[in-house]
C-alpha cells in the first residue's frame, strides 16, 4: 500500500509542474512546495499571494524577476550535485517571472507571511557548505534560508548524503511547541538520486506508534513529515540529495532526539 506521506513526481503538467504540494493536499497549515521543469527558452510566472516564497534553482540557468526587480541571469550548476544553489526570496503579494536560458528545474517553496522582509537574491557565497556528523553519519549541509537569515516562517536547506551514509540521523523530531526545547515545524523532503536510479530509504515514526512508515524513495520523490522522527538512509553507491522545506508558527529549528539514539553524535 502506498504511503500517504510519499508523493511521487510525474511528467510535467500544463503548468510545467512535476511536483505540487499544498497545505490542503498535505493536511497541514504552512508548507506549499512545487517543482517546475522548463525547457531552454520557456517562461513561467506566478504570484506569492499570501506567502513568502523561496525560488531555488535546482539545476540550470534562468533570468529571474520579481517584486518589481530584475535579478538578472542566475544559476550555474546543471544538477543539484554539481555545486551550490542560486535562490531568490520574495515577500507576499508579489509577482515573479522565470525565463530559462538552459533546461531548468526550479523549486518553489512557500509558507504564510505578512511581508516584513524585502525581495533579495540568495547567492552561493551566502549559502556555503558545512559538514555535519562523522563516519557513515557524515553529510553536507547548504543553508539557503536558515533561521538566522531574514524570513517570517520559511526555512530552506539542501543536504548531500554520500552513498552508504545516514542523514537526519540520529533521528530527531520537531513536532511539539515547547520552545526553547523544541519547535513545531512541518517539513518536506524533495529527494534526488545522483544516478537517477536506485532508491533511498526514509522512516517517519513516533515513539507511541501512532505513525510509523518506512518508504523506498525514487529519484524526484517527496516525503511529507507532519510529525515524528524522520531519518534517511542512502545505499552504498547511490549519493542522495534532498531539499528540505520547514515552516511553523515559530521560525526557529529546535529539535529533540529519539532517546534510543540520543547518545550518538549529531
Amino acid at each position: 500500500m502506498t504511503s500517504k506521506l510519499l508523493v511521487h513526481s510525474h511528467l510535467r503538467d500544463d503548468l510545467k509542474r512535476t511536483i505540487e504540494i499544498t497545505p490542503e493536499s498535505a493536511g497541514w497549515k504552512f508548507i506549499g512546495f512545487e517543482v517546475l521543469s522548463l525547457k531552454d527558452g520557456e517562461t513561467v510566472s506566478g504570484s506569492t499571494e499570501t506567502t513568502e516564497v523561496c525560488l531555488v534553482l535546482l539545476s540550470g540557468k534562468a533570468n529571474i524577476s520579481g517584486a518589481d526587480q530584475d535579478f538578472g541571469l542566475l544559476g550555474e550548476r546543471m544538477n543539484p550535485f554539481e555545486g551550490l544553489p542560486w535562490s531568490v526570496y520574495l515577500p507576499p503579494h508579489k509577482n515573479w517571472i522565470v525565463t530559462a536560458q538552459t533546461d531548468v528545474q526550479l523549486a518553489v517553496c512557500r509558507s504564510p507571511a505578512t511581508g516584513k522582509f524585502p525581495a533579495r537574491v540568495i547567492a552561493p557565497d551566502e549559502v556555503g557548505e558545512i559538514s555535519r556528523g562523522t563516519g557513515t553519519n557524515q553529510r553536507f549541509i547548504r543553508n539557503i534560508l536558515p533561521d538566522t537569515a531574514p524570513g517570517e516562517t520559511l526555512l530552506v536547506v539542501e543536504v548531500i548524503t554520500p552513498g552508504g551514509h545516514w542523514s537526519s540521523y540520529p533521528p530527531h523530531k520537531h513536532d511539539t511547541d515547547d520552545f526553547p526545547n523544541e519547535t513545531y515545524l512541518e517539513e518536506t523532503y524533495y529527494h534526488r538520486l545522483k544516478r537517477g536510479s536506485g532508491f533511498a530509504l526514509q522512516r517517519v515514526y513516533t515513539k507511541d506508534g501512532s505513525l510509523d512508515e518506512a518508504m523506498a524513495i525514487s529519484d524526484g520523490d517527496v516525503v511529507l513529515v507532519p510529525k515524528g522522527y524522520h531519518p534517511v538512509g542512502a545505499p552504498y553507491g547511490f549519493d542522495l540529495y534532498y531539499l528540505n522545506v520547514m515552516a511553523g508558527p515559530r521560525r526557529e529549528w529546535k529539535f529533540t532526539m529519539d532517546p534510543d539514539q540520543a547518545h550518538l553524535p549529531y
